[in-house]
């Protein structure tokens, strides 16, 4: 199979500070697919139980949320934008607030149930359209199990850590390195733990560990799996 046709969905799973927005955004941009931040959803459904003053772990009270939640995409140049009930909010839920809020929903079933549907729908949309890279925690293993082309990026704890303190520090928020690391393992432990979707690389995801590699190294490695799946060589 040509893995370049026009309904191509390549997958990209990974923890915080892996990498693997960045890799998905410039391998997006080099295939000429659209980008899709599944964990951006997460943030979005965060942010909004947090305007609402909601309790982060009641269930009924997310379910009712995520009924009547207007919860959109769009592309943005080679990023994308979210919309809560027609509101810009791509700024917003990328604080370390809005971080903890979407692991803390991310772990209830209804939310997860909800969001399922959208990235399902969203990215079978732009994969007819001339294909779409999907990042997250659970795409290769949950939202998009055929996918062609799957990915699993990590890196050392270390390197995660100072990835995440200087992407807060260029968005103009205030971090301290050690309140980032606890934020890190808070997540990392959340992610594994889960009962539903735990993060995990999926049985036939290409694993990169991007610790010693700078972001062109990670990209130029999956454009070449890409090439041999395309020449039908695939590992």
């Amino acid at each position: 199979m040509d893995v370049f046709s026009r309904n191509i969905i390549i997958a990209i799973d990974g923890p915080a500070g892996s990498g693997k927005s960045s890799a998905a955004r410039l391998l997006a941009q080099k295939l000429g697919c659209l980008y899709l931040d599944t964990g951006a959803l997460y943030r979005a459904v965060g942010w909004k139980a947090m305007q609402d003053g909601m309790d982060l772990q009641d269930a009924a009270a997310l379910k009712t949320l995520c009924a009547g939640l207007d919860l959109s995409v769009r592309p943005d140049g080679n990023g994308m934008k979210v919309f809560v009930d027609g509101r810009d909010v791509s700024g917003e839920i990328r604080t370390p607030e809005v971080s903890r809020a979407a692991a803390a929903v991310a772990a209830v079933p209804v939310v997860r149930q909800r969001l399922l549907r959208i990235q399902r729908e969203v990215g079978e949309k732009a994969g007819g359209q001339g294909g779409v890279v999907v990042e997250g925690r659970d795409i290769g293993t949950v939202v998009f199990p055929d996918a062609p082309v799957k990915f699993f990026l990590e890196a050392s704890p270390e390197v995660r850590v100072e990835r995440r303190h200087a992407e807060l520090r260029q968005q103009g928020l205030a971090a301290d390195l050690s309140a980032t690391r606890r934020e890190i393992d808070t997540r990392d432990l959340k992610d594994a733990n889960r009962e539903i979707a735990p993060l995990k690389p999926a049985g036939d995801a290409i694993r990169i560990d991007s610790t010693a590699l700078t972001l062109d190294g990670v990209v130029s490695e999956m454009m070449a799996v890409i090439e041999r799946k395309r020449s039908g060589n695939a590992d």
